[in-house]
């Protein structure tokens, strides 16, 4: 809900009459099933200027830095392990993978809702 409702402050900041399309970026470690996710997108947009808007989820792959010797490495996800490749310690920063990002945000004026 919370993405509908800044595509929707977006679109009207901008003037648009409705939300067409949202392009999010989601983490691996988020967890999320990209058909759960579509289904309770749609569900949430009925009645909103976003009824009706297409929902591109892309999932991004986890990134770690070790913190002992400063490798990038992805994490084993399968095992849990955050353990660095390099240097074997398990102390890591997560650099990407639990974020949620709202990408980008299309709408349709009021002329083209005319128009079309």
């Amino acid at each position: 809900m919370a993405a509908i409702e800044q595509a929707i402050e977006v679109a009207r900041r901008h003037g648009a009459s409705r939300v067409t399309r949202i392009e999010m970026e989601i983490g691996i470690l988020r967890a999320v099933v990209p058909e759960i996710m579509q289904a309770a997108f749609e569900a949430c947009a009925i009645g909103t200027a976003a009824e009706g808007a297409s929902l591109d989820l892309q999932v991004k792959a986890a990134l770690a830095r070790c913190r002992a010797c400063d490798q990038q490495f992805k994490p084993d996800l399968e095992a849990i392990s955050f353990a660095c490749p390099a240097c074997g310690q398990a102390d890591a920063d997560l650099l990407i993978g639990n974020d949620i990002i709202l990408k980008s945000v299309e709408c349709e004026t009021p002329e083209e809702a005319e128009s079309a």
